[in-house]
């Protein structure tokens, strides 16, 4: 059932009329992502191993193979050879960079935040340690009026005596 007033429904996400659409715009951030993951790439043994293993299996198929299977012969110094792992440093060189750029950018946004929490964290414990100094200020000022447990048993004897020579007062009044 169509909807009249082409309104989407509830249930849809809104700008979009389906669920398959993409953005006709494309992540400005995509060539940044991609770079990072070429340069991760590159920095491993994965990578190191592989492309010892290509060249050494181009440079054994380029000297030992029947010259007619050659395509890039040893006669003319690996001319080929020489172009793709230029082509690829050429290429890897800004890639790199651009993937270190990227992360001395999340490197400040962290330290900054690092540095807000750090401040926050300051501000904390000096409240805390003004309101300590407070406390200890006001038991000072009333430490004559604070009550010890040796005072409290003074004064419950002194309590209990005075209770105990009154009854005897009035046990002795009384025969």
């Amino acid at each position: 059932m169509a909807r009249p007033d082409r309104r989407p429904a509830l249930d849809a996400p809104r700008g979009r009329s389906g669920m398959l659409q993409r953005s006709s715009q494309p992540s400005s951030d995509r060539f940044g992502r991609f770079s990072e993951a070429f340069a991760r790439a590159m920095g491993t043994s994965g990578f190191l191993i592989g492309m010892t293993i290509f060249v050494v299996v181009w440079l054994a198929w380029n000297t030992f193979a029947p010259r007619e299977w050659q395509f890039d012969p040893r006669e003319f110094n690996y001319t080929l050879l020489t172009l793709i792992l230029s082509l690829q440093a050429s290429y890897a060189a800004p890639l790199i960079l651009l993937a270190q750029n990227r992360q001395d950018d999340r490197d400040r946004v962290q330290i900054e935040q690092d540095r807000q929490r750090a401040e926050r964290n300051l501000a904390d414990t000096e409240y805390l340690a003004r309101e300590v100094v407070a406390l200890r200020m006001a038991v000072t000022d009333f430490s004559s009026e604070v009550v010890t447990r040796d005072v409290l048993r003074t004064e419950l004897r002194a309590l209990l005596d005075k209770l105990d020579s009154r009854d005897a007062d009035e046990g002795g009044a009384s025969r």
